[in-house]
């Protein structure tokens, strides 16, 4: 039993609503797991099976109650470029590929799309499919393998979700179904509407129309809902240059203020989340030197092309912001590509190919990219308190002159601590709630006073329960339980014009 969730677009909502289905069906006791034949995503987790995935199906995995997998996003592409993209099959990299080669590679990786599907399919009661950017792009669907490509290799019905936030949801949503071949469409069952805001009633006499011109109903019309930010899957989630999240008065008398650049390639950005949950901080992307004047701490961020962001960061100003920063005396925190901008040097032939090229020069590091990717889920201490992270680079150091920040179980030293500068490898450290209120006192400028009893995970979780919230409260989940166990209603009517595919 499955279910594919399609969008309109990049960013309708189609991760949310897989997350909150699943939120939904595993408290209802069902043994639900996700899915997503193909991410393109630069934000990506370890498993414990060893590989990496998408972070947005490691959090729909915690909402089912499970460990990540590498079986649930069989093909992730990280891009490195608007041309190249570095390909993952089943949590390990299997080259790079231009938007061409690609094309004419995926029909070789349909079969292990389904084959993994299929094996899901045999250990879980209900599979929960989530596609890629919209079914309606019919240049790619010859070789598709996420959408409607899926769809018919495995019998799937489909639910298209639309953002009315965005404006010209009914059109997309008819749209979308009239670009779709006769067979595409027989598997379409019907739509949901996301991120309304006012009375629905308004609403019901386009649903009425949309349902009279298709044939197939609305499942149902989620409203917006301003607690709902962590783990935004699509990069159109995130705020170019603005507040990240919905940071809480601070306990003290003054604010934490917080300044991550915003990379062109920036990856697992969503580790800076932690400490948007903290009371009194404000974490803010930046992307130009401005911002940094009234800023208490900087975070550089994960980079999937590290020395073409350093070259960003000094082509906007923001490297000479930060060096002034550091320089007078206010803290700088480098994560994982982050940390290797803060190094003396750094020599790649694998990313940017660029060869040696000078860092930041903050720590006493030098770093050289290797060919093999690097991926642990590592644990040890920190500031004295116990902590665990996941690693993702293809960088090495080489050479380090500071103190390490965390020290592993077998009592290796890991990451820097030159005082004002630090910097590590390690994604997920923030989310540690002992070390990261130990950062906070360490960082903090007097007057701002860091919460006793800020829990990460608590606040995760709290979100992941909102989502099934939402969909018990706003979808008619008895048609969605029927849909799931009976498939797509026979006979449903064709919308012209189609596309020949």
């Amino acid at each position: 039993m499955s279910l594919l969730v399609a969008g309109t677009t990049s960013d309708a909502g189609k991760s949310f609503l897989v997350t909150g289905l699943c939120r939904w069906l595993a408290r209802r006791g069902v043994k639900v797991a996700p899915f997503k034949a193909q991410n393109m995503s630069n934000n990506s987790v370890v498993t414990p099976d060893g590989g990496e995935i998408g972070r947005a199906q490691a959090m729909q995995a915690t909402a089912c109650g499970l460990e990540p997998s590498i079986r649930f996003n069989p093909v992730l592409l990280k891009p490195g470029s608007d041309r190249s993209s570095q390909v993952v099959v089943l949590g390990k990299v299997d080259g790079t590929v231009s938007a061409r080669t690609y094309a004419e590679r995926k029909s070789l990786l349909l079969s292990t799309v389904v084959d993994t599907l299929a094996s899901l399919r045999a250990d879980y009661d209900v599979v929960i499919c989530e596609g890629a950017g919209s079914p309606a792009e019919i240049n790619l669907r010859a070789n598709d393998i996420a959408n409607m490509g899926l769809a018919r290799a495995a019998g799937l019905p489909v639910l298209v979700i639309g953002d009315i936030d965005r404006g010209g949801v009914l059109a997309h949503l008819f749209g979308t179904l009239a670009l779709l071949g006769p067979e595409d469409q027989a598997l379409v069952a019907g739509f949901v509407i996301n991120k309304f805001r006012g009375d629905p009633t308004l609403l019901e006499p386009g649903l009425e129309q949309l349902r009279v011109l298709t044939g197939r109903p609305t499942y149902g019309v989620l409203p917006f809902d301003t607690r709902l930010w962590l783990d935004a899957e699509d990069s159109l989630s995130a705020v170019t240059d603005g507040v990240i999240g919905r940071p809480g008065p601070p306990l003290g008398d003054r604010w934490l203020r917080v300044a991550v650049p915003r990379f062109p390639r920036i990856s697992n950005s969503t580790d800076v989340e932690a400490l948007a949950c903290e009371p009194g901080v404000a974490v803010r992307y930046v992307t130009e030197p401005s911002r940094l004047t009234d800023t208490d701490v900087v975070v550089l961020p994960g980079s999937k092309s590290t020395v073409d962001d350093l070259e960003w960061l000094r082509a906007t100003g923001l490297a000479d912001a930060v060096l002034a920063h550091a320089r007078a005396g206010r803290p700088v925190l480098g994560i994982c590509g982050g940390y290797q901008m803060l190094a003396r040097r750094i020599v790649d032939e694998v990313e940017s190919r660029r060869g040696a090229v000078d860092g930041l020069g903050l720590l006493d590091l030098e770093i050289h990219f290797e060919r093999a990717k690097h991926l642990a889920r590592p644990s040890g201490r920190a500031f004295g308190e116990p902590v665990h992270g996941y690693e993702i680079h293809h960088g090495r150091v080489v050479t380090n002159g500071a103190a390490p920040l965390v020290t592993t179980e077998d009592g290796v030293g890991e990451g820097s601590d030159a005082g004002v500068v630090l910097g590590t490898h390690w994604h997920g450290l923030l989310e540690n709630d002992a070390f990261r209120r130990a950062l906070l006192r360490r960082m903090a400028p007097d007057g701002f006073e860091p919460a006793p009893d800020t829990c990460f995970t608590d606040v995760r979780s709290a979100q992941l329960d909102l989502l099934g919230d939402l969909v018990e409260q706003h979808l008619d989940t008895d048609a969605i339980l029927r849909l799931i166990d009976h498939g797509a209603p026979p006979a449903l009517p064709f919308v012209p014009p189609g596309a020949v595919v």
